[in-house]
C-alpha cells in the first residue's frame, strides 16, 4: 500500500488526535524537570524474554522469528536469581539517581502484570512475578526514582496495522485494527501510572518505525497528544521523553539523544537541534542494549566516567545501559564498572550533580560545569597550565579531590592556572574555581 494511502487510512480510522498547541506544563512538572536536570546520572535496563536468546533485544526482527513461536519463550522464562533490591542498591551505590527499565519492548512482551493482555511476565511465564512491581517497590525503599521505557512499536500484536518498516517478517496477518492497538497502549499506560507509585518519566521508543511519513504527521498517526495528555493527567509530575530522533513534539518534557552527547552525531541518530528542555544521552556499557551472550566488549570504567563528565559538560544526563542475563543477574563486567563510577562520584559528585554546562563551551583539554559561584574544570587531558576567560578574579582555585590550592594569575579578563606534575591515577583532574558572585 502506498504511503499516502496508508496515511489516509490512519486518519480515517480516527487517529487524528486533538492537538495541544498550547501545552503548558504544570508546576509539578516544571519542578520535576528541574530535579531531573540535577540528577545527571541514571541506569537504563533492557530486559525481557529476548534475553533468553542471548542475541539482544532485536532478535525477533533480525532473525525474522515467527510471532507465535517467539511467544513460547515466555513458557520458559524463570529468572531464578532476580533480586530487585540487589539491583537497585547496586545502581544507587554507583551514584545513579534514577532507573529507566523496559516495561514493554518492541517484541510486545510486558514485564508487568497488565490486565490489557495475557502476554506478560505474571500470566505467561512460570516465574509469575511482577518485575516492574518489584522494581518499583525497591526503588521506593532505596530512594531511587523510577522511569519506565514503553515501546510504541509492537512486532507481535496482530492489531498493529498498517505496519512500519520493521517487524514485517514475523508472520503476522496483513490486517488489523489500529484503533484497537492505540486503545491497548493507553490502557497499559493507565495501569503503569496508577498501579506502581510515582513514575518519574515515560520513555517512549518506536515512533521512528513510520519515519517515512512527514514529521508533522507523526503525532496524529500515533495519537501522541492524547497519550501525553493522559500521562500528564494521571501524574502531572511525570516527564515524557520520546526517542524519535527529531525535534521534540508538543507535550514532551525532555529531549533524548541516542548514543551521542547533544551536539554530536557520530552514531547517526542525533542530528536534531538541541532544545531548551532537559537533555538526556543514552549509551550502552558494551555494544548491546539487551543481553547478548557474545558481547563482552565493555567500555572501560575510565571511558565511562569521561562519558559522564562530557555529557554533564553539555548540560545533559547520562542514561547508562545494562542488559541483565536471563537468570536475572547483572553481568560482572557491568557491576565492576558501576562500582568504579560510584567511587568516582563519591569524591567528585559535587562537580556533576546539580550543575549546568560550563560557560566555557567546547575545550581542547576537557569540559566545564558550573553551579552557583563555582566553575568546575574537568581536565581530561593533562596540561601544564590553561588559560580561560573570567569576568572577575576568583576567590580561590583548588583541586576538588583534596582542596589543595593551585597557583593562578588573573589579568584583563584572562585566568591562567598552573597545574604542576600530572597524577597518572586521575581519570579527570577536577579543578574548582570559586568566584565571589554566582555565575
Amino acid at each position: 500500500m502506498k504511503k499516502t494511502a496508508i496515511l489516509s487510512l490512519l486518519l480515517l480510522c480516527g487517529v487524528a488526535a486533538t492537538a495541544q498547541p498550547g501545552y503548558v506544563p504544570s508546576e509539578q512538572n516544571l519542578k520535576a524537570r528541574e530535579e531531573f536536570n540535577d540528577d545527571r546520572f541514571g541506569i537504563f535496563i533492557h530486559w525481557g524474554i529476548y534475553s533468553m536468546l542471548g542475541q539482544g533485544e532485536w532478535a525477533m526482527q533480525v532473525q525474522n522469528l515467527n510471532y507465535q513461536e517467539y511467544a513460547h519463550l515466555a513458557d520458559g522464562f524463570y529468572p531464578s536469581k532476580f533480586d530487585a533490591t540487589q539491583w537497585v542498591r547496586a545502581f544507587k551505590a554507583a551514584g545513579a539517581r534514577y532507573l529507566t527499565i523496559t516495561s514493554r519492548h518492541h517484541d510486545g512482551f510486558s514485564m508487568f502484570g497488565t490486565k490489557a493482555s495475557g502476554y506478560n511476565v505474571v500470566d505467561a511465564t512460570p516465574f509469575g512475578r511482577d518485575v516492574i512491581g518489584e522494581i518499583a517497590q525497591a526503588c521506593q525503599q532505596e530512594g531511587l526514582k523510577l522511569h519506565l521505557y514503553y515501546s510504541h512499536l509492537d512486532w507481535g500484536r496482530t492489531d498493529f496495522y498498517p505496519r512500519g518498516r520493521t517487524g514485517n517478517g514475523t508472520g503476522r496477518p496483513d490486517e488489523g485494527d489500529w484503533n484497537s492497538y492505540l486503545s491497548f497502549m493507553n490502557a497499559q499506560l493507565t495501569e503503569l501510572l496508577t498501579g506502581y507509585g510515582p513514575i518519574g518519566a515515560i520513555w517512549f521508543d518506536g515512533v521512528w518505525d513510520m519515519d517515512d511519513f512527514p514529521y508533522e504527521d507523526q503525532p496524529r498517526i500515533w495519537n501522541l497528544y492524547e497519550q501525553y495528555e493522559l500521562i500528564h493527567t494521571l501524574q502531572p509530575s511525570c516527564l515524557i521523553g520520546n526517542n524519535h530522533h527529531k525535534t521534540p513534539f508538543e507535550g514532551e518534557d525532555m529531549q533524548i539523544f541516542e548514543r551521542d552527547i547533544p551536539g554530536q552525531n557520530e552514531f547517526g541518530l542525533s542530528g536534531q537541534e538541541i532544545s531548551r528542555l532537559p537533555l538526556e544521552t543514552c549509551q550502552t556499557m558494551n555494544r548491546s542494549w539487551g543481553y547478548r551472550i557474545n558481547d563482552t566488549d565493555y567500555k572501560s570504567a575510565e571511558d565511562l566516567i569521561k562519558l559522564l563528565v562530557r555529557t554533564a559538560g553539555k548540560g545533559a544526563n547520562l542514561l547508562l545501559n545494562i542488559g541483565p542475563r536471563p537468570d536475572g543477574t547483572i553481568p560482572e563486567q557491568a557491576l565492576e564498572r558501576l562500582e568504579a563510577i560510584g567511587q568516582w562520584l563519591e569524591q567528585y559528585g559535587e562537580s556533576i550533580y546539580g550543575t549546568d554546562a560550563g560557560y566555557l563551551g567546547d575545550l581542547s583539554w576537557g569540559v566545564s560545569t558550573q553551579k552557583d559561584n563555582a566553575l568546575y574544570l574537568h581536565v581530561l587531558e593533562h596540561q601544564d597550565s590553561i588559560e580561560i576567560p573570567a569576568g572577575s578574579k576568583p576567590r580561590s582555585v583548588t583541586r576538588l579531590r583534596d582542596g589543595s590550592k593551585l597557583d593562578f594569575k588573573y589579568r584583563k579578563g584572562v585566568l591562567t592556572i598552573s597545574f604542576g606534575a600530572a597524577d597518572p591515577s586521575e581519570v579527570d583532574e577536577v579543578i574548582r574555581v570559586e568566584f565571589r558572585k554566582s555565575l
